[in-house]
């Protein structure tokens, strides 16, 4: 080929990409992408901004958003950002002004190798990213500094979070740990990025009160929207379907670990970012420990499995367990053992009540266990005095709260409250256990208070032993 053509044709190529990226770079711009619509209106984000304005007065809430992640992981945004501000961007920071009454996020511009060329669109600085976000303002990041010092002049108290993040697969206790320990190594002794953050502003705003805004998000995210309770129904939902597939395929001679595999593909399957917390899939004596999490055991015939495992859908968690027979038949032992846990275990769920305190709660249902202690047949010493120990240890309970909160975290923010009220979600949990044997038995439901009582949305997965049986004897993933 003459080289004329060549460089011809060369250029033409040249040009044609040229375009081609210009084509990429204009729909990047003109489309932002804005993950919190996918979940929520921008309605409901705006509220919980004006809900916060309310808290701080004439102050001002400023939320920094994660990183981006190192290597080829997923992006995923912290709990307290995404729930005010509902964008999935790195590195962005939101400025919620109690006097002016406006909220303005701050975004990093277009970078053309990340956006044009590898992951795609992203969320840009001006008018088409305020519109998709619901933000007054969204401006270049390089804008902040400007805005702390505006603020700075003024002394203007400024509200944070406090707390290190939590980004998925953690609850807030769990990472704060992690950095207190971190902190007090005497080879690291780094601090939080929020401990980092918190002091750059205090030195950027000498003049200013810097105060912790974690409690009053905390005071939000404790009470459910309409619309987040739709998300954790569904992701309780899946969670259900994961350990339906689990007792479908589970069978004497399989690991662990292979129970998991069928409960993260319908994760996946569903939509799921990934697990709300490491796989709590225990045989035999495993069953013991609360949250053993080696998955690495073989079932064998006659053993029990405790399935607790549940996925991260849409910044919401689920929590639900469920036990079942390796071999799909519970043997006559098990069956007292589980019966009578069973029948305690309903006597506390029907005793739950709106506007109820815990306590109450605990007290009514300690009355039904006496009744079915009474009217069960034991034929093993050691089931009777496992369930001795159990109603006991509800007869003398303290406790503030009947288990754990669920949210955006699996083990929820916020104190419980004296009552129990319309839109809190939160799990039951009670373990019996055969000490001297190592083997436990623990269900875990998904506990909705309304204005009528409660609603168990974990209720379709099988608890009954009928039920059990009869869905462990349908056909699974892998089961042949």
């Amino acid at each position: 080929m003459p080289e004329s053509r060549t460089r011809h044709r060369r250029l033409a190529a040249f040009a044609a990409c040229g375009v081609a990226l210009l084509v990429l770079m204009a729909v990047a711009a003109a489309q932002p992408v804005f993950d919190g619509t996918e979940i929520f209106p921008t309605g409901e984000f705006n509220a919980r901004r004006a809900r916060l304005m309310e808290h701080i007065g004439e102050g001002v809430a400023i939320l920094q958003g994660t990183t981006e992640r190192p290597g080829e992981q997923p992006f995923r945004q912290n709990n307290q950002f995404f729930y005010v501000a509902g964008v999935a961007e790195p590195r962005a920071i939101v400025i919620i002004d109690g006097r002016t009454k406006r909220s303005t996020l701050f975004l990093q511009p277009f970078n053309e190798r990340r956006e044009a060329r590898m992951f795609g669109p992203a969320l840009h600085p001006g008018d088409e990213a305020a519109k998709a976000t619901g933000f007054d303002a969204v401006l270049d990041r390089e804008a902040f500094t400007a805005a702390v010092a505006a603020l700075a002049a003024d002394g203007r108290t400024i509200h944070t979070p406090f707390r290190p993040e939590v980004l998925g697969e953690a609850s807030s206790s769990d990472p704060a740990a992690q950095w207190r320990a971190t902190k007090q190594d005497p080879w690291d002794g780094r601090v939080s990025r929020e401990e980092a953050f918190v002091a750059k502003l205090r030195q950027a705003a000498p003049r200013s009160e810097v105060k912790d805004l974690d409690p009053a998000i905390d005071a939000m995210r404790m009470v459910k929207s309409p619309r987040e309770i739709a998300v954790i129904r569904e992701a309780t939902r899946i969670a259900g379907l994961a350990i339906v597939e689990a007792m479908h395929d589970a069978k004497p001679g399989m690991r662990e670990y292979e129970l998991q595999a069928d409960a993260e593909f319908v994760f996946k399957k569903h939509g799921a970012y990934g697990a709300s917390y490491f796989a709590l899939v225990a045989t035999g004596t495993n069953t013991f420990y609360s949250h053993y999490h080696k998955g690495t055991a073989t079932l064998r015939d006659g053993d029990l499995v405790q399935f607790d495992y549940a996925p991260d859908y849409k910044y919401y968690q689920s929590d639900v367990t469920r036990v079942f027979p390796a071999n799909g038949r519970f043997s006559s032992r098990q069956r007292e053992l589980y019966t009578i846990y069973v029948r305690l275990y309903q006597a506390l769920m029907t005793s739950i009540k709106a506007h109820a305190s815990p306590h109450d709660v605990i007290l009514s249902a300690v009355v039904k266990m006496d009744a079915v202690m009474a009217a069960f047949t034991f034929t093993d010493p050691k089931i009777k005095a496992a369930a001795t120990v159990f109603v006991e240890s509800h007869r003398t309970s303290t406790a503030r709260s009947l288990g754990h909160a669920v949210g955006m975290e699996v083990h929820d923010v916020g104190q419980p409250g004296a009552t129990l009220e319309p839109g809190q979600v939160f799990t039951i949990e009670p373990a019996i256990q055969i000490a001297d044997e190592h083997i436990g038995i623990r269900l875990e439901d998904m506990i909705l208070i309304t204005e009528s009582g409660y609603e168990n949305l974990s209720a379709f997965v099988p608890v009954e032993i009928d039920a059990i049986e009869r869905t462990m004897r349908q056909p699974g993933f892998q089961k042949k």
